[in-house]
C-alpha cells in the first residue's frame, strides 16, 4: 500500500514547491496573488515554518511515493484554527486521506473546532456539509469564501 508522508518544509527543496505553486490549475482555487519567484517562495516558506512553531498549529509538505504532492496545515487565522489543503491535481485523491489525518492533528492539538474556507467558485463539497456544524459566506483577504465549521470529535 502507498503511504503518505507529512514532512516540515525545511526538509523540502524549495525549488521543489515553485512549479507546484505556480500552477495554474491551484492557483485557480486560491486567493489571486503574484507568481513565486525563488526569493518570494523562501519567503512564502519561511512564513509556514514560523506558522508551524506556533502553539495549535501545524503546516507539513505532503509526499507521496517520493514525490512532493502538495501542502496541508492548521493555521490560526483571525484567531480561529483553520485546515488548509493544498494538493496538485494529479494527487487530488490523496485529500480525503489528508483530511482525514488533518482532523486527526486536530485532536490530538486539543482543538474543539476548525475551519475550513474554499474560494466562492468552487463546488460545495457534500461531505463536508453532512458534517459541518455550520456552513456560511465569509470574506477574508477581500476575497469570497464558503466556510465550512468543524467540531473536532
Amino acid at each position: 500500500m502507498s503511504t503518505v508522508d507529512y514532512l516540515r518544509f525545511n526538509e523540502i527543496n524549495s525549488s521543489d514547491f515553485l512549479p507546484l505553486l505556480n500552477s495554474q490549475k491551484i492557483r485557480k482555487h486560491l486567493i489571486e496573488h503574484e507568481l513565486f519567484t525563488i526569493e518570494t517562495l523562501t519567503a512564502w516558506m519561511n512564513s509556514k515554518i514560523e506558522v508551524d512553531a506556533t502553539s495549535g498549529c501545524r503546516v507539513r509538505a505532503i509526499v507521496f511515493e517520493g514525490e512532493l504532492a502538495g501542502w496541508c496545515g492548521i493555521q490560526l487565522e483571525e484567531g480561529k484554527y483553520e485546515i488548509a489543503i493544498i494538493i496538485d491535481d494529479k494527487f487530488w485523491g490523496l485529500g480525503k486521506k489528508v483530511f482525514q489525518d488533518m482532523m486527526c492533528w486536530a485532536k490530538e492539538l486539543d482543538h474543539d473546532e476548525v475551519f475550513i474556507h474554499f474560494l466562492h467558485i468552487r463546488p460545495d463539497y457534500k461531505f463536508l456539509k453532512k458534517i459541518a456544524r455550520k456552513v456560511y459566506g465569509t470574506e477574508l483577504f477581500s476575497s469570497k469564501f464558503t466556510t465550512y465549521q468543524l467540531t473536532v470529535k
